[in-house]
């Protein structure tokens, strides 16, 4: 579908790609060159800080790196979307950037460099002359299909001292001024002139633009400490003829330009075979949706007493004719969620209370006071108990997310056929008090169709959570890495400042739920689960209007 409806309306907007390099940085290190890493941020009129967005690999011993990793954002004509550039030497494995040597920033928007194509912007910090940042955009074709490669070298040049080379392979797409951009690097092979390469799957819209027909120039390195690396030969393919799969038509000549130019009698450096190619199609969210899938969405509400004594109008469980934090949050995201829900029954969950008769402490008790039945009926519902179980329970502590996370995990490991996804939202005003268990009970769920949002009300420091959303550092615990990115962080108060409640809580759903579709796809890529044929349900029509009966 192109997205055109004849008789609707539609927001002008793409999406779009950006490449980024540097140029004659600041050498921070004492005995080798700088290691340098990118860090995006983006800040539209709607917000008041810059957002971390995206960080690039770090590329060892170069001044001027050429990062392989994609920005992919959505381009909006009518807004504003200023972006912002850092840039950092980074000096060990710690996420926190204040661990490592600031290098220089700049700062542009998403329309000054859509207009321009490239933008070459210097670097501004401490001292004169810091380098420049080199920024590339190009539009996404709308095709989100990918390819699956692998190639092998066979006797390529000797490069080091000792008759071998380390190579490795960097991909570069034809741009739109004809320019070449960096799309992949493969991993180096130490000592060796016959290197296998690891499969890399990647967009075929940013290896070539989704064009079959595009050129494609590959360039055979050999890998050197110092960051110099020493060209071993290049060569030029297109999709096209990947596509007719390992054989004679797709074994390349590695061709050193100056070598050919000053030799008459040079032939090539070494080949470059494809060992494999396997096009694979993405499906998309709405795809699934049509095909069946369905929502299930479990609630977490926090309970615990630093939420202030609910009889005081101070407090974020206070309870008036104006809804409070939570209500607004678990409406906001609620009515969204329950159109993807058939039955519309949400299981909703207190944690950090005393309950009755005997106080005790509970961290996953049903907020309708009914073990064998948690299930409310519509937000509606969520809300009602909601109300009634705050007069019924003491607010107490601590905050202990994991419980309620390993139960939801429990459920959606007895179904992993794609049939069901399900989306814990929790709704909190602390910090974490089992941030251990609480990253162990994430990382575990990642491999599952589980998506958790939580929502931070009051002005309580979240910097945990920003931790647990994992959008630019990967969630890790005890050396495991998290299979997908599965959290979602949005603190309330930053759509405190529009005065109307309903526009508060439109921003707000917009922004929790933003990551769901895609991180839907990524677990049902990881299963190979394929959408099932549409299902169409039959929908009762509205009666006739008045003036269409008479």
């Amino acid at each position: 579908m192109n997205g055109f409806a004849p008789g609707s309306s539609s927001q002008p907007s793409s999406e779009v790609e950006l490449t980024i390099s540097c140029r004659n940085l600041v050498d921070a290190d004492v005995f080798s060159k700088s290691d340098p890493m990118c860090v995006t941020y983006l800040k539209s009129y709607l917000q008041a800080d810059w957002q971390e967005i995206s960080r690039t690999e770090t590329i060892m011993n170069t001044l001027n790196p050429n990062f392989a990793k994609k920005i992919h954002l959505q381009y909006w004509f009518e807004e504003q979307q200023a972006l912002k550039f850092s840039v950092y030497d980074i000096d060990n494995e710690s996420a926190d950037l204040e661990q490592h040597d600031f290098l220089g920033c700049c700062e542009c928007t998403l329309g000054q460099l859509v207009a321009a194509g490239t933008l070459k912007m210097k670097l501004k910090g401490a001292g004169i002359h810091r380098g420049e940042l080199i920024v590339t955009v190009e539009e996404m074709a709308t095709c989100r299909d990918e390819v699956t490669l692998q190639f092998c070298g066979h006797r390529l040049d000797r490069k080091d001292w000792f008759g071998l080379s380390d190579p490795f392979l960097e991909f570069y797409k034809v741009g739109e001024d004809g320019s070449y951009v960096l799309t992949h690097r493969t991993e180096v092979h130490k000592w060796t002139l016959n290197p296998v390469w690891q499969p890399f799957t990647i967009p075929i819209r940013s290896l070539c633009g989704g064009d079959m027909q595009r050129t494609i120039m590959v360039i055979c390195y050999d890998w050197n400490r110092n960051g110099s690396h020493n060209r071993i030969g290049e060569f030029f393919m297109t999709l096209q003829e990947l596509s007719a799969g390992p054989g004679e038509s797709t074994v390349y000549h590695c061709i050193h330009p100056r070598k050919k130019e000053r030799n008459p009698s040079y032939t090539h450096s070494g080949e470059v075979r494809l060992m494999r190619y396997e096009m694979k199609k993405v499906y998309s969210f709405l795809e699934y949706i049509r095909g069946g899938l369905e929502l299930s969405c479990t609630i977490g509400i926090d309970f615990t007493a630093s939420n202030g004594d609910p009889r005081s109008p101070d407090s974020l469980h206070y309870i008036s004719h104006h809804p409070n934090q939570y209500e607004q949050a678990l409406s906001a995201v609620g009515e969204i969620i329950q159109d993807y829900d058939s039955d519309k029954l949400f299981p909703v969950f207190g944690f950090g209370a005393r309950l009755p008769p005997d106080g005790r402490i509970s961290h996953e008790f049903p907020v309708n006071m009914n073990p064998q039945n948690p299930y409310c009926d519509g937000i509606a519902g969520v809300l009602q108990a909601y109300k009634m179980c705050i007069c019924q329970i003491q607010l107490y502590g601590p905050t202990n997310f994991s419980p309620i996370i390993n139960q939801v995990a429990r459920i959606a490991e007895s179904c992993q056929d794609g049939s069901q996804y399900f989306i814990l939202l929790i709704v909190t005003d602390g910090v974490i008090s089992d941030m251990p268990q609480t990253t162990k009970a994430i990382v575990q769920a990642s491999k599952l169709p589980v998506s958790i949002i939580i929502v931070g009300v009051g002005n309580a420091d979240f910097a945990l959570m920003d931790v647990l959303d994992a959008d630019t550092v990967p969630l890790c615990y005890q050396g495991v890495q998290a299979s997908r990115d599965i959290v979602q962080f949005v603190p309330f108060r930053n759509f405190q400042r529009y005065g109307d409640v309903r526009q508060a809580k439109a921003y707000l759903a917009k922004e929790v739920l933003m990551e769901i579709p895609d991180q839907i796809v990524s677990f049902m890529k990881s299963r190979n689960i394929k959408p099932k044929p549409p299902v169409y349900k039959n929908v009762e029509a509205p009666p006739p209007a008045y003036d269409e009966l008479h």
